[in-house]
């Protein structure tokens, strides 16, 4: 199984923290040493490090775990590959334009003879049924909503209906984001936690390191943070149930679905 990160904040915020335990999953503390990689959207840019090396040796994770890039939005991801070889083109996450926005995917889990239709402007590079389920959605969103942008609320209701199709074939735990929101889907596992004021102090179950986020944060901050199993042993993470999928904006859950239906959430700030 694939390791995924996400985070999604308020404010500008940098992931060294979190990344400091994920990184060491990468051929350390867990067996996924395939290739990693890390998009950082700055605005409407996206600040992407790729390496086909094990995250856990890898002198480019090194430096990432050092730099603090602040964004509001993050995809990370530790690669066990199922499908295609190991190398650069392989690696998550990938990334795609469209409306004028940068689009970024990460996906754990496995789609075995999956083989779409993709024709026009999104074609896989590498050979991952990851690759080709991203091309998958953004052809599928394309398609339903033509030349414009059609906001959060239309796309998630329409990849929570891609999700029901393709979740029957097989493993689809994925992170999507065009940098304004953070959508997740859980096939097998997947845990997040919204950190907000009163800030505490967390220890990593990877590292031993802690940090007291009230020394680093101000009352008005909310920070997401989604992972394959909890990075943390002294939070309540909550487990997000098989077939479910969720968006996070600013911080904050917005929308919840089942494999039956979704709801916006009410927001209260």
């Amino acid at each position: 199984m694939c390791q995924l990160l996400g985070m999604n904040c308020n404010t500008p915020t940098d992931i060294c923290f979190s990344f400091t335990g994920f990184q060491t999953r990468g051929g350390l503390t867990d067996i996924h040493s395939d290739g990693w990689g890390i998009a950082f959207f700055e605005n409407k840019g996206v600040r992407q490090f790729l390496d086909p090396q094990p995250s856990s040796t890898s002198p480019i994770a090194e430096f990432v775990r050092n730099y603090p890039i602040k964004s509001k939005a993050v995809i990370a991801h530790i690669r066990k590959a199922t499908q295609g070889v190991v190398s650069l083109e392989n690696t998550h996450p990938f990334q795609r334009e469209m409306w004028g926005y940068y689009w970024v995917f990460a996906h754990n889990g496995n789609l075995e003879n999956f083989n779409p239709d993709l024709t026009g402007f999104f074609q896989p590079v590498g050979n991952t049924d990851s690759e080709r389920i991203f091309c998958y959605i953004m052809q599928s969103l394309r398609n339903e909503f033509g030349d414009k942008y059609p906001g959060s609320d239309k796309i998630f209701a329409h990849i929570h209906k891609i999700s029901l199709e393709l979740a029957k074939i097989g493993e689809l735990n994925f992170l999507f984001s065009n940098g304004e929101f953070l959508i997740s889907h859980c096939s097998t596992r997947l845990t997040y936690i919204v950190r907000k004021a009163p800030f505490t102090t967390a220890r990593l179950k990877d590292q031993d390191l802690s940090v007291d986020f009230g020394d680093l944060t101000t009352s008005q901050d909310r920070v997401a943070v989604i992972a394959t199993t909890p990075l943390t042993d002294n939070e309540s993470w909550q487990d997000m149930n098989p077939g479910s999928m969720v968006m996070f904006k600013n911080g904050e859950l917005v929308a919840e679905a089942t494999t039956h239906a979704w709801t916006k959430k009410v927001v209260t700030t």
